[in-house]
């Protein structure tokens, strides 16, 4: 089987360790065990609950409390409806691999993450892509999906909110995704790996796991919980799909981690007061963002409604991986190139770490634009 490099990971696998100002982090600011720890209110509790964690093999779905927490993240889902995975990442590809077979036909928003449409292309289905447009938002024109998608379509796959845009698909959308998969008899795989980071209210729009009864939801602890460092996702979902999944995961990584697991249920006991965290950073984080594009005449972007990033427009005449390489030569600052995305002339922004190092880099970049334009 051949598939294509993953072009945003090989960028990021690269360069993220040396950067001086990562403004590529996708992550909501890491969390430190401590940090966790005092969030929790019950730190001594917790250290001996590690210090008797026996560490073997866990439960290979995922503890049974962790399942449970994790139908809480969703309206209408229990234990059974929940498989614990290695990320979002691992969660992303053993769907794929449980439903695509070659020949297969997918259809695929653009721009996402790669996953989608490299797995299953490397899988021989063939793969249609819905290109987001700017100009309407970076939202899928729906109307254009209905045309697509064909009685003989096995798989939509969509990320909500959008990486690396920050759009967001609300529950009327999601709907409308559900009832013309329905009507093909297709699933819909809807990472939701930023889900809980929406710019107003509880931060949570809908999950199509609760509106489609083939809907897919995948996520994980690491973006808006803060707890990348885990390595732990999941998959919701009809329990018969679960069953397939987790056949190809004994293949692959059997059970997570038991401190990973254990960790993970902490944070989800608090997830009121983790999120409060993370809206907090990303609120006050993307009004920074916002301030620096709005006083630029050679930037601009569609603002995010959810998520951790946003894909920011220039008007520099030179591609986005001279601009991204030059920009980290010469101020340390790091982005993400849009032609990693396959959207030229743009950038990916994380807007999620802490405050003073997105306004230093911020500062950094617009000078350095400055000289593009001066040269």
């Amino acid at each position: 089987m051949k598939i294509r490099e993953f072009e945003v990971e090989q960028w990021m696998n690269e360069h993220e360790e040396t950067c001086r100002y990562n403004l590529a982090e996708t992550c909501v600011r890491s969390l430190t065990a401590g940090e966790l720890l005092e969030l929790s209110g019950r730190r001594e509790q917790v250290l001996a609950e590690l210090e008797a964690t026996a560490l073997t093999y866990g439960p290979i779905p995922g503890s049974p409390r962790l399942r449970r927490l994790i139908a809480g993240l969703y309206a209408d889902q229990g234990p059974d409806s929940v498989l614990v995975t290695h990320g979002a990442i691992g969660a992303n590809a053993l769907v794929h691999s449980a439903l695509v077979e070659p020949g297969d036909h997918v259809v695929a928003v653009v721009p996402t993450y790669q996953q989608h449409y490299s797995i299953p292309e490397s899988y021989g289905a063939r793969v249609d892509r819905l290109p987001l447009r700017e100009e309407h938002g970076w939202l899928p024109d729906l109307d254009e999906l209905d045309r697509l998608v064909t009685p003989g379509t096995r798989l939509i796959a969509v990320n909500n909110p959008n990486n690396p845009t920050g759009a967001l698909i609300g529950e009327a959308g999601l709907a409308r995704i559900a009832e013309i998969a329905g009507r093909a008899g297709a699933w819909v795989l809807c990472d939701e790996v930023y889900r809980g980071v929406d710019q107003h209210g509880d931060g949570f729009t809908a999950s199509i796991a609760d509106l489609y009864e083939r809907g897919v939801s995948t996520g994980s602890m690491s973006k808006p919980f803060s707890l990348a460092g885990l390595r732990l996702g999941w998959i919701v979902g009809p329990p018969d799909l679960l069953k397939t999944a987790a056949a190809h995961r004994d293949y692959t990584t059997i059970s997570v981690g038991r401190i990973d697991d254990l960790l993970a249920c902490v944070a989800l006991e608090n997830r009121d007061a983790i999120l409060a965290r993370s809206h907090r950073i990303t609120r006050t984080n993307l009004a920074v963002l916002d301030e620096w594009v709005a006083g630029r005449d050679d930037v601009d972007y569609v603002r995010p409604a959810s998520g951790t990033t946003a894909l920011l427009r220039y008007r520099a005449p030179i591609g986005s991986y001279e601009l991204c390489t030059r920009l980290l030569q010469e101020t340390g600052v790091m982005f993400t190139p849009g032609a990693a995305f396959g959207i030229e002339h743009t950038v990916r922004i994380g807007f999620a770490d802490d405050t003073s190092t997105l306004r230093t880099g911020l500062r950094l970049t617009g000078g350095f634009l400055d000289g593009l334009t001066q040269a």
